[in-house]
């Protein structure tokens, strides 16, 4: 078991959260926004898109998840993009291929293009999904660096938000996910095509930043390393920069020799701290968190919400969501990174176990399922309560986590491995959610509730605090 490290003390004028250096680190987690708005615009649209091409149970889950396998290839490639091309051309290539992605899927002929378009797309978001945690902990200084990666996940959990907003606000004027509106198109291809917006803003947005003090320093741009840490990260001119500068050089040559190879080593193939990332990954999507974003229209429409009911409970559901980050946001950095994880696992577990006896309620009237009594407010309820217990530690948590957790010699490739485990997981959730539904929402959440108290044991015996410590100090 790895025992938590001493917190080191910082350097000197390490830096300050400066206006500047939160616009950045904002338009960087501008990524995470479009991987939230990408991942459940998703959701408005599986009816009708089942509708539309006459989809089974196994190929809608594959259509509503395909995306997922794109973002795994992006996210493993992504790191050597980024130290190839830089951090910035490395957002540019995810805004291009997010906003080809959105038009293919709003203008897609049949089902196949539409999973193609869809791929695309994914490997959008996982460029943007890796690029901006690393980006931010790169210029962010040590002691605002969580709550400052928590920026993604508040803009993820926005572009969730503003998927859900639109989708229920077009189905609304449209009377239906199905129904023809603008321009002879359904409504549901105008749900996609909203997403050629925020990709295009993200992309203009992003063309503005400096690159990040260490790929400066990496091209051997020490001149120009020195004034993106004097003017965004708020250091002080002299020794404490250039002391800084001579930390990054150490840590850069390692970097430059890192193969994949240096991952391995533990008992089990990788090195014990490389299996601990990729299982964090993995455990944030076996709790079954983005079947509440992908598939909670159809959900509650299954148990017998009418439609209109089913998109205002998920534009709810985001909204909880929101806060809940906004409570991380508040607490990372105070309370640390592991008793966040280990509270939001203890939530999650009641919860999602509270959603599985509630579902196990369903009876048949007319021919369809419908929650009887009191069940359906329950369900209600405790689905909020799982986003809140997930909003407030495992959404946000993980990914600073995986930012900042590994050394720097082998940082890129850890974290890239990370990610794509977690992309991974996520579509295997994704592509057996319908499956399980048709065996009954309880089986679902039940086997969710499962993972969600593994997540508590994995987190109480093997994570170590990260909170406070630089970056060059992380070690195996």
């Amino acid at each position: 078991m790895p025992k938590d490290r001493g917190v080191a003390a910082p350097i000197e004028s390490d830096g300050r959260v400066t206006p500047r250096l939160v616009a950045m680190a904002s338009t960087a987690a501008l990524g995470g926004f479009l991987f939230g708005f990408d991942s459940a615009i998703i959701n408005g649209t599986v009816d009708a898109v089942r509708e539309q091409f006459s989809l089974g149970s196994g190929l809608l889950g594959f259509t509503v998840s395909c995306a997922l396998l794109g973002a795994a290839l992006g996210a493993w490639f992504a790191g050597v993009c980024s130290q190839r091309f830089g951090r910035v051309r490395t957002m540019l290539i995810a805004s291009v291929l997010l906003t080809v992605s959105a038009l293919g899927c709003g203008l897609a002929f049949g089902v196949w293009d539409l999973i193609l378009w869809r791929f695309i797309g994914g490997i959008g978001v996982g460029f943007a999904s890796v690029i901006a945690p690393a980006y931010i902990a790169e210029i962010a200084p040590a002691k605002q660096r969580g709550r400052l990666g928590t920026l993604q996940q508040l803009a993820l959990v926005s572009g969730i938000f503003l998927a859900f907003l639109l989708s229920a606000m077009i189905a609304w004027l449209a009377g239906g996910a199905s129904e023809i509106t603008w321009f002879g198109l359904e409504a549901w291809r105008w749900m996609f095509l909203t997403g050629i917006a925020p990709s295009l803003v993200y992309g203009i947005l992003a063309s503005r930043l400096p690159e990040s003090p260490r790929y400066l320093v990496e091209k051997n741009d020490d001149e120009g390393a020195r004034k993106v840490l004097i003017d965004v990260v708020g250091m002080s001119a002299g020794e404490a920069t250039d002391q800084k500068i001579a930390e990054i050089k150490s840590t850069v040559n390692l970097e430059r020799r890192q193969r994949f190879a240096d991952l391995f080593g533990g008992k089990f193939g990788f090195k014990t701290l490389i299996w601990v990332g990729i299982l964090l990954s993995i455990f944030q999507q076996l709790v079954g968190i983005n079947v509440i974003f992908y598939y909670s229209t159809t959900m509650w429409k299954s148990v017998g919400f009418q439609e209109s009911d089913s998109f205002m409970i998920s534009v709810i559901t985001s909204v909880t969501n929101i806060v809940a980050t906004i409570v991380a946001i508040s607490l990372v950095d105070k309370v640390g990174r592991k008793l966040l994880l280990l509270v939001g696992s203890g939530m999650m577990t009641l919860s999602l176990g509270t959603m599985a006896v509630a579902f196990a309620q369903a009876v048949t009237v007319n021919g369809e399922l419908s929650l009887p009594g009191h069940w359906g407010i329950v369900a209600l309820v405790a689905a909020n309560l799982f986003v809140v217990g997930f909003g407030a530690s495992w959404g946000p948590v993980v990914w600073v986590l995986l930012g900042e957790m590994f050394p720097n010699n082998i940082r890129a490739l850890a974290l890239g491995l990370g990610a794509a485990a977690q992309w991974i997981a996520n579509f295997v959730v994704s592509t057996t959610f319908p499956a399980l539904a048709d065996l009954g929402l309880q089986v679902a959440y039940g086997l969710y509730a499962g993972f969600a108290l593994l997540s508590f044991l994995f987190v109480w015996r093997m994570v170590r605090e990260t909170n406070g410590r630089q970056l060059e100090d992380m070690t195996l």
